[in-house]
């Protein structure tokens, strides 16, 4: 036995003495490493060779791996960029786990084994948030869950990663899932909604509990700023589960200490009904962002306020703005939605249709957000039925005679089937969505990415009966006294949709009178009602008074009337260089759903032409009395189109200054 042992001290010995060279090797090779990263920020341009150069010297410390991976990640805006990312982050957090999660249980042991570990700490601060973030963005919420739950397991004494917050975040973002699809959920949104809640509450009790020692190493006052974290998740959630209360006061105590975001408080302040003030908050946050590539959502609800507030030009320049800002990054495709959104409300339908499309074949990631891949898929189809829905009352509205006329029969004919076709698909998606009644049916709902008008369009299409009851129980129960016009608008336009004529006149008659309403901010809730009302009065032959709604209609939403499916009144007065075309384009004129009259209190149309050597040109403008209300005017080469561009700009849409432009030409 003694030999026995003999030997196996000497092996032990041997063994020892060999691998002392490789620990001393690798220790300077460390000891290099950590020398050579001093200057040399994880996002700088020279970040990627250095930890390259890192892995090199030792590929089992986790600093290069590191370098590599932010980097990668810095710069990463689409799905592929954080597939390179992702791999390097995660051998760095092992490989920091590895070699020192002793040290991070222990860093707050005593204020000196803080001090002399801060790179250690701040390097497993940033890899944990940069992990988690890219785990969620691919759509891996386990994953970051797990990266919680590891640094969880040290033990910090303050909570600089925003644990609680960001697990209720996690939840929160995947509320409509179940236990059956990630293992730290519910069965149930409701249940997902508690236990978001109870890790805010989780998060409050921690920061109690180390407070008094938390005070002696920061300052007293650091559990006030930490609570803010949380706030902010809570405003979320009880804004989610309509505590309208709850949430606003949570956002008010950010807003005195100065950490609140404007655009969370903006979306719970437009779902409450006060546009005024979600404007304000959303412009606010604009720029918040900086260079940062993910979803600036205050260029995506702004334009969607100004088309509630009628301004379809303001609504339009935002988009674009943030189009052009984007460059193909993380919200291009919202961006795009909006814009088109904006056109249709314009009356630009060629243009909401073209960028409608382009935004369906935009890959968009949702950073960021609570905004998920099923809604950018479900509003671009809310919309295309909007779309087609206005393309059909279009034509009738340029073709007064449409159904006997071939092209024009076979046209609507054809628009109707691929209407059709398309709210078959919609349908689907709508009873495949858990959430439909909280972000759809409620109206205005924060985390909704479809307006109100839009809603209307699939209660009327889908099942009007089932609305119309619905809307009736939120008149009783909803909790948001200045949302309940638009419930009591929608009941009665079912009512009308479902027969009860005279009930419905009888509601909107009620509404008109007794509404109190922002002016500024909610014409398009004006113009829809006296829409309604248009129709009632020309259902029944009250001519007077239908064109009294239908002027009406003009002076608040004037993009509005050609959609309305009715005839609209209005003098026409022409000037300028008149011949055969402009002659031929006039009979055109003649052939739509304006019915041109002498009546001096109907709108004034006044058309322009002028000759440009092959072209024409024709200015545009619209008078009531003697104030002009607006004028635009474009040039064209052939009569195709060029009818149905007038008429709707005598409405009030914009449009291309010349139509049919040549295509630039391509360099060689």
């Amino acid at each position: 036995m003694r030999n026995r042992l003999w030997r196996y001290g000497i092996v032990v010995v041997l063994l020892i003495a060999a691998a002392r060279p490789a620990l001393a090797q690798k220790a300077a090779a460390r000891y290099e490493i950590d020398a050579k990263r001093m200057g040399v920020n994880l996002t700088d341009k020279d970040a990627l060779p250095r930890g390259r150069e890192f892995v090199r010297l030792d590929s089992t410390y986790y600093v290069g791996w590191l370098y590599q991976g932010m980097y990668l990640y810095d710069r990463s805006a689409d799905v592929p960029g954080y597939q390179r990312a992702l791999p390097l982050l995660r051998k760095a957090f092992l490989l920091l786990e590895k070699d020192y999660s002793g040290l991070l249980q222990t860093l707050y042991n005593d204020p000196l084994q803080y001090m002399q570990n801060t790179t250690r700490y701040s390097d497993y601060l940033t890899l944990t948030r940069a992990l988690r973030e890219a785990y969620e963005i691919m759509d891996m919420p386990d994953s970051a869950m797990w990266v919680l739950k590891k640094a969880e397991q040290k033990k910090f004494r303050r909570d600089f990663i925003g644990i609680y917050g960001q697990r209720a975040w996690i939840i929160h973002r995947n509320r409509f899932y179940t236990s059956n699809d990630f293992a730290f959920l519910g069965n149930s949104v409701a249940e997902n909604e508690q236990r978001a809640l109870q890790s805010c509450y989780d998060g409050f009790a921690f920061i109690r509990r180390n407070q008094s020692a938390n005070d002696l190493w920061f300052g007293e006052g650091q559990s006030y700023f930490d609570r803010q974290f949380i706030y902010h998740y809570l405003a979320l959630i009880h804004g989610y589960l309509k505590n309208y209360d709850s949430s606003v006061y949570y956002y008010e105590q950010m807003a005195n200490a100065g950490t609140v975001s404007w655009n969370n408080y903006g979306s719970t302040k437009a779902e409450m009904g006060e546009f005024g003030e979600a404007m304000d908050m959303f412009s606010r946050d604009k720029y918040k962002y900086g260079d940062v590539k993910q979803l600036m959502e205050p260029f995506y609800f702004l334009p969607l306020l100004n088309v509630y507030a009628g301004r379809t030009d303001a609504a339009m320049d935002i988009a674009k703005e943030a189009i052009a800002a984007s460059n193909s990054s993380p919200g291009f495709g919202w961006y795009n939605i909006a814009l088109a959104r904006g056109y249709l409300y314009n009356g630009q339908l060629d243009s909401a249709w073209h960028t409608l499309e382009k935004a369906a074949h935009f890959k968009e990631i949702h950073i960021g957000t609570t905004l998920t891949q099923p809604q950018y898929d479900f509003t671009i189809g809310v919309l295309k039925l909007a779309w087609y829905q206005r393309k059909i009352a279009a034509l009738k509205f340029l073709h007064r005679n449409w159904w006997y006329h071939p092209r024009w029969l076979y046209e609507v004919t054809a628009l109707q089937a691929q209407q059709y076709l398309h709210e078959y698909i919609l349908a689907n998606q709508l009873v495949l969505n858990p959430e439909r009644v909280r972000i759809i049916y409620d109206l205005f709902c924060g985390e909704s990415t479809v307006g109100f008008d839009e809603i209307y369009s699939l209660m009327e299409r889908f099942s009007p009966r089932y609305f119309q009851e619905l809307m009736e129980k939120y008149l009783l129960t909803d909790p948001r006294p200045k949302i309940k016009p638009y419930f009591q608008l929608y009941r009665a336009k079912l009512m009308w949709h479902n027969g009860e004529e005279k009930a419905a006149a009888d509601q909107l008659a009620d509404l008109n009178n007794n509404l109190r309403l922002d002016t500024t901010h909610e014409k398009l809730l004006i113009a829809r009602l006296l829409e309604a009302r248009w129709r009632v009065a020309h259902a029944a032959d009250m001519t007077p008074e239908a064109a009294r709604f239908g002027k009406l209609l003009f002076d608040e939403y004037p993009q509005l009337v050609p959609f309305a499916g009715l005839p609209f009144d209005m003098q026409l007065e022409t000037s300028g260089d008149t011949d055969a075309n402009t002659d031929k384009l006039l009979d055109e004129l003649r052939q739509t759903n304006i019915r041109w009259t002498d009546d001096p209190a109907a709108p004034r149309a006044q058309l322009r032409f002028s000759r440009k050597g092959i072209k024409y040109q024709v200015e545009v403008s619209v008078y009531n009395g003697a104030v002009m209300r607006y004028s635009s005017r474009f040039l064209f080469t052939t009569l195709d189109g060029v009818s149905s561009q007038i008429v709707f700009r005598l409405f009030g849409s914009a449009g291309p200054t010349e139509l049919d432009a040549p295509a630039p030409k391509k360099a060689n």
